[in-house]
């Protein structure tokens, strides 16, 4: 039986080499390299991996590693696309966003801000951002502005 670590890498590979769309073709892919594992399994790894759906140039919604949103820089400068606005209510921001674009930014948001952002809710096309306490606006703005490209 092959172990998680290679079922993950096989999944990125699937997902990087192949345009797949819904998770009854990943499985059946997966299990054509011999892993045999349930739908809750899968889908629990496509959390883990923040692989998400975005929409292709046809408009037909595949899944995407999560660094596929970023432009060409070197991993240690990369920032988000797909973003269009942000706004404050309070301490609350929101994040308007491309249609499909919201899950990947605020799946990188939570995993590169973390240090001023509670947690984020994403929809299709936007995102509420909950920054920790003793974070003003000006500084939520700067460190999103290290993630997200032209904030």
């Amino acid at each position: 039986m092959k172990n998680k670590t290679e079922r993950l890498h096989a999944i990125k590979e699937l997902i990087t080499q192949q345009s797949i769309g819904n998770q009854d073709e990943l499985l059946l892919l997966l299990k054509e390299k011999g892993y045999h594992l349930t739908q809750a399994t899968l889908s629990r790894d496509l959390k883990q991996l923040k692989i998400t759906k975005m929409p292709n140039d046809m408009g037909e919604y595949r899944y995407t590693l999560p660094h596929s949103m970023y432009s060409n820089n070197k991993p240690s400068e990369t920032k988000i696309i797909g973003h269009n606005s942000l706004e404050f209510s309070g301490q609350l921001a929101v994040i308007k966003t491309r249609s499909g674009y919201a899950g990947g930014i605020a799946a990188e948001i939570d995993e590169h801000a973390s240090d001023a952002i509670l947690g984020t809710i994403a929809g299709d096309d936007t995102i509420l951002i909950i920054p920790r306490e003793g974070f003003n606006r000006e500084e939520i703005t700067a460190i999103l502005s290290t993630v997200i490209e032209n904030l």
